[in-house]
């Protein structure tokens, strides 16, 4: 039962291309409601303060009412430094001047793909799609997430037996990439004759379907289909052009192989694919061999055959995890 002792906040989920914004409801310290958001596309407004006031606007001609002043905040660029600056827009966020300028009694400032990390920890049965190992997910332990989208995210969520949890977002996205056959060999060669290092998130996010077609194309003498990253994955997705295909079907691979190691490394008990490409290659990670690298780890295959993968389908899963964010550190 929930508690008459609700509280109201407004989580923000802010990427390069939209800024995202929702009332949450908190209650004994877990989200217990996550209203549809309102979208802008941050080149539209100049800054935080403005979309806030947007979003107010427009909350008071809904509900006739001022917003919380309280808000959670995740935001799609590394919180170091006194400035938050993001590679896709000209916004700046100033961490130690949001509870001024929004009006703030209580706040938390995140990553992007921490909030997905809690996302993954409260989010419901439902909002998951078995994708390979076992079906029955383990209570407790270390559960590795990994997104694809304009970059590779990776987490890891520690979860107790008590149901207390911990996300520890990391930079993993960043190790280097390493080809397991003489295709993908022959990929990154190709690939360092632009870059001197080659990560695995160069071979898996978006715009990784480029250089996968370049070098596809060249090893199989045919013809490099036209477009940028998102008309390639349209080709792709589509079927209509072959090298496209073949493209997404070795990004499936080398995602799959990149899960693995990640799980490995974290000492995982499950794992969580993520991401906004993710969600979108659901039908298409299902059909290649991304189960198949998953496990492919030698002495260690009996075990990746344990561990059970799963896709988050929450439609937003950034807004639920900065508002889990905040019921974790204020909720109580």
């Amino acid at each position: 039962m929930v508690s008459d002792n609700v509280q109201k906040i407004v989580a923000i989920d802010v990427g390069g291309t939209n800024a995202r914004f929702a009332i949450a409801e908190i209650a004994n310290g877990r989200v217990v409601r996550l209203d549809n958001p309102t979208t802008f596309a941050t080149g539209s407004v100049s800054g935080l303060s403005a979309a806030w006031d947007r979003f107010a606007e427009a909350h008071a001609k809904d509900r006739g009412g001022p917003l919380p002043k309280a808000a959670a905040l995740a935001v799609a660029a590394p919180l170091t430094g006194e400035e938050v600056r993001f590679t896709n827009s000209h916004w700046v966020i100033r961490p130690a001047e949001i509870a001024g300028e929004l009006g703030l009694d209580a706040h938390v400032l995140i990553n992007d793909f921490e909030a997905v990390g809690h996302a993954v920890a409260i989010a419901g049965d439902e909002d998951f799609e078995h994708l390979t190992g076992p079906a029955q997910i383990p209570s407790h332990g270390v559960t590795t997430i990994v997104g694809p989208g304009t970059g590779l995210g990776v987490a890891a969520l520690s979860r107790d037996p008590d149901g207390a949890y911990r996300v520890l977002p990391t930079e993993g996205g960043h190790i280097g990439f390493a080809p397991e056959d003489r295709v993908e060999e022959q990929i990154l060669s190709h690939v360092r004759g632009t870059l001197p290092r080659v990560s695995v998130e160069r071979m898996c996010s978006g715009p990784a379907i480029v250089p996968l077609a370049e070098a596809i194309a060249k090893i199989d003498g045919l013809p490099m289909p036209s477009g940028d990253d998102r008309e390639l994955w349209l080709s792709a997705m589509s079927g209509t052009d072959p090298v496209a295909v073949k493209a997404m079907e070795r990004f499936c691979m080398i995602l799959g192989a990149a899960a693995g190691d990640f799980a490995l490394a974290h000492g995982s008990y499950s794992v969580v694919i993520a991401g906004g490409l993710g969600l979108r290659l659901k039908d298409q990670i299902a059909k290649s061999g991304f189960a198949e690298r998953f496990a492919f780890k030698g002495r260690y295959k009996k075990l990746m055959l344990t561990i059970p993968v799963r896709l988050i389908t929450h439609p937003q899963p950034g807004l639920l995890g900065a508002a889990a964010a905040f019921a974790q550190k204020h909720g109580r």
